[in-house]
């Protein structure tokens, strides 16, 4: 998996009922096309991060076709997630 682009925002909370803050990244990625994911058109990752009393990690995910937006059934290796986790937190530590 080779991350290729990404964006972020910041939800916001409008209740206050959750702690600590959300991010939402959109990552698009790379597979090898022997990977079951691949798509030659590309493959996203919407990631929802989670930051509570200076710890992060990923709250959920979802693989989505680049190209339609539409979500794909398909679930990441722990290595995967958890280079996910450590994208997100550097991108964090860079704003």
């Amino acid at each position: 998996m080779e991350i290729i682009e990404y964006s972020m925002i910041e939800l916001i909370d409008p209740t206050g009922i959750l702690s600590g803050n959300r991010f939402e990244f959109r990552i698009y990625v790379k597979f090898d096309e022997e990977d079951e994911v691949y798509n030659e058109k590309g493959t996203g990752i919407r990631v929802i991060y989670a930051v509570n009393e200076g710890v992060g990690k990923v709250a959920s995910y979802h693989l989505f076709d680049r190209a339609t937006d539409e979500v794909l059934d398909f679930d990441l290796e722990d290595e995967e997630v958890a280079e996910l986790a450590v994208f997100c937190r550097e991108q964090l530590e860079e704003e």
